[in-house]
């Protein structure tokens, strides 16, 4: 790497803020301002010097991408379902990067129609995103939603099925999420605050009419709310669902009287979740109500919905996670999480017949996919682990005989699953909770603390970071890279108590657990402080800052994707989208103790003048959910603060949002670029 080259330097203006008496001075507030030319000019600079002090593995990144590329089946389609006499299909062409959505009628040997190509829908925007796509009951329409700028802010159209013309219909600045009511003109969306982005309000439109003239249906007042709509899978009702991180509350409407007001189902409580899902003349309700923590199924007539009314049919359970269910006319298939793992459960409902479909896999990822029919015997199920790709299974519930409908294939005639170890250990917090880890690698590896080891986590939100196969991941496996998925406190891995411990108050158990984790891999010789890296994205970036405060010599590289790190700032800040909708996770500053709490921990308030580990910092300039200016202010300050001679790299994509590059392959771009990151530091060229 080129040493000699010096990095930008941001503006130190220092800016006071102060909240319970506790000043912070910010000397790089004044990036918080994409308006402003010294921004751009800023961000630009810090393009300029990444590539500068990268321009030797340039070749490296592109032979990386290739590579990654090489393995991915470009002419590929997604196994057809069939939905009100139609079989849906999803496919790609070999050189282009955006899906074709098309559809047979009655039988896959019919005449292919196209809906969306989205390659000429996307042609001469630096970014693209096609959302919403929703097809009239009576097969004639499409309702679609386009995203040119990755702000997640959609126009929504329709598009007529019969003569391939797109309606005079245009709704803009929408969430992109919409359905169709039962008469085939009358369609509801949702849109969201224009300065917060907050989805809050939800419309109902009548197709000919201006967007003028959209009665609005539904406004949820609470900001720490948002909306949305939705349809029953079967087909009767509309429901408008509004949910915070831990309250949620439904309104429902039939779908063949749009012009109907809609019901409410339950009302909300402080702290209690629930989901509907109708068949027949009842709903289906999974709820924590009652402290029942790892959720209960309930049912209740369609006509007496409220919470009286709601009979229990699959109770609580203290070491079983409820997290979804499939409903069949003659079958009920729950999937739940058990020892950290996915289970299906399926249950006949005369009681004759039940059963867990079997997994063998130490570490896998299993969960229920596209089952749109009532009446049917077959599950549609996908299957995948670290090393093993990723199957569409067809499951016989009668029977349970299973066809594999498609497994995900790996070109080149190099990869052969049985290459890999899968394991999965436990290591110890310094609380003495047992902490879980996925890993993989190649299996001639020697565990003598030598081998590169990528550590990856999330742990917020309660999202579980299951074992998922990956082809480009094998670019490092190849290279004799360990990648590891430490399941820490925050994520729902081992059930609901595991969220509840790694957020609010309980916040840095996240950040311990990922830590002794990290020591762990060290002390077992699967790694070293010189050879060990982390990685972590969005409310991950919030973890790679907060453990290379407490502990930076453990890792010799760090990548934060769009990373959340200047937590006090933001959340002070409810103009801010998603902020105060984010209160039930992190805590509302504006009440003492959680504000001091947050300090204590928020990675741009913590930053020391320390030895830092060699980082990879990026983001998109249009993010809407992380603000670009997070990033880049840690940099900023970063630079000032690091004690030491390693790389830190702020790479902002110019036209990208959250979710970075659009197009099947420009993603690929931007890992070949954490790739390079990472095996130039191993020193490996090639």
């Amino acid at each position: 790497m080129l040493k000699s080259i010096v990095a930008p330097v941001a503006k130190n203006i220092p800016t006071s803020l102060e909240k319970f008496n506790d000043i912070r001075i910010d000397n790089y507030f004044w990036l918080n301002d994409r308006e402003n030319p010294e921004v751009i000019d800023y961000l630009n600079k810090e393009n300029e010097y990444y590539q500068e002090m990268t321009a030797d593995t340039q070749d490296f990144q592109k032979e990386l991408y290739e590579e990654m590329k090489s393995r991915i089946k470009e002419d590929d389609e997604s196994v057809p379902y069939l939905y009100n006499g139609y079989y849906y299909i999803t496919r790609f062409e070999t050189g282009k990067g955006y899906p074709i959505y098309a559809r047979k009628k009655g039988s896959l040997t019919a005449r292919e129609e196209i809906l969306f190509d989205c390659n000429a829908l996307a042609e001469g925007q630096p970014y693209f995103k096609l959302g919403g796509m929703s097809i009239s009951p009576d097969n004639t329409m499409a309702l679609f939603s386009t995203d040119v700028v990755g702000r997640r802010i959609y126009t929504l159209e329709v598009k007529n099925l019969v003569t391939n013309e797109v309606l005079s219909d245009k709704i803009e600045k929408v969430t992109g999420s919409a359905v169709w009511a039962n008469d085939n003109k009358t369609i509801f969306y949702s849109s969201q605050d224009e300065v917060t982005l907050r989805s809050d309000k939800i419309f109902k439109h009548k197709l000919a009419t201006t967007q003028e003239e959209d009665v609005m249906v539904y406004f949820e007042k609470d900001d720490t709310f948002s909306v949305d709509i939705s349809k029953s899978k079967s087909r009767k009702y509309l429901s408008i669902e509004s949910g915070s991180t831990m309250t949620t509350e439904y309104r429902i409407l039939n779908a063949d009287t749009p012009d109907g007001k809609f019901k409410m189902f339950q009302k909300r409580k402080r702290g209690v979740e629930y989901s509907i899902s109708h068949y027949k003349d009842s709903f289906y309700i999974m709820t924590n109500r009652d402290d029942a923590e790892n959720f209960k199924l309930m049912k209740t007539h369609e006509d007496a919905t409220t919470v009286e009314n709601w009979v229990e049919i699959i109770g609580h359970r203290e070491d079983v996670l409820l997290e979804d269910i499939e409903i069949f006319a003659n079958y009920l298939v729950l999937e739940e999480r058990t020892g950290g793992l996915n289970k299906i459960r399926i249950m006949s409902w005369d009681g004759k017949k039940e059963y867990y479909l079997p997994f063998g896999s130490e570490t896998y990822t299993a969960s229920t996919s596209t089952n749109v029919d009532f009446e049917t015997e077959i599950l549609r199920y996908s299957y995948q682990s670290l090393a093993t790709p990723s199957s569409i299974i067809d499951f016989n519930m009668r029977t349970q005989e299973k066809v594999v409908q498609k497994e995900q294939q790996v070109l080149g005639g190099k990869f052969d699953k049985d290459n890999y170890t899968e394991e999965r250990v436990w290591a110890t917090a310094e609380d003495g909770t047992k902490v879980p880890i996925s890993m993989v690698y190649k299996k001639d590896l020697k565990k003598d603390g030598r081998n590169p080891l990528l550590l990856y986590a999330y742990g917020s939100y309660g999202y579980s970071m299951d074992a998922h196969f990956s082809s480009t991941r094998l670019s490092l496996l190849d290279r004799g890279f360990i990648y590891a998925i430490a399941h820490i406190r925050g994520g729902e891995d081992l059930g609901r108590q595991w969220y509840e411990d790694g957020k609010l108050l309980h916040k840095k158990n996240t950040f311990s657990d990922f830590i002794d984790c990290s020591k762990y891999v060290i002390n077992q010789h699967y790694t070293s402080p010189e050879h060990l890296y982390a990685e972590g994205g969005s409310a991950g970036g919030l973890l790679m800052g907060a453990i290379i405060n407490q502990a930076p010599e453990l890792y010799h590289g760090v990548i934060a994707q769009v990373p959340f790190v200047d937590v006090m700032t933001t959340m002070l800040d409810d103009s801010i989208p998603l902020t105060t909708g984010e209160y039930d996770e992190w805590g509302n500053p504006n009440i003492k103790k959680y504000y001091n709490y947050m300090r204590s921990y928020s990675p741009y308030d913590n930053i020391k003048e320390q030895a830092y580990p060699n980082m990879y910092v990026s983001t998109g300039l249009h993010d809407s959910q992380v603000q670009y200016w997070e990033p880049a202010k840690w940099v900023a300050k970063l630079r000032v603060a690091k004690k030491d001679d390693t790389v830190l790299y702020l790479d902002t994509n110019m036209d990208a949002g959250h979710g970075g590059a659009s197009g099947r392959f420009e993603a690929l771009k931007e890992l070949a670029k954490e790739f390079s990151f990472l095996l130039e530091l191993e020193n490996i060229k090639h």
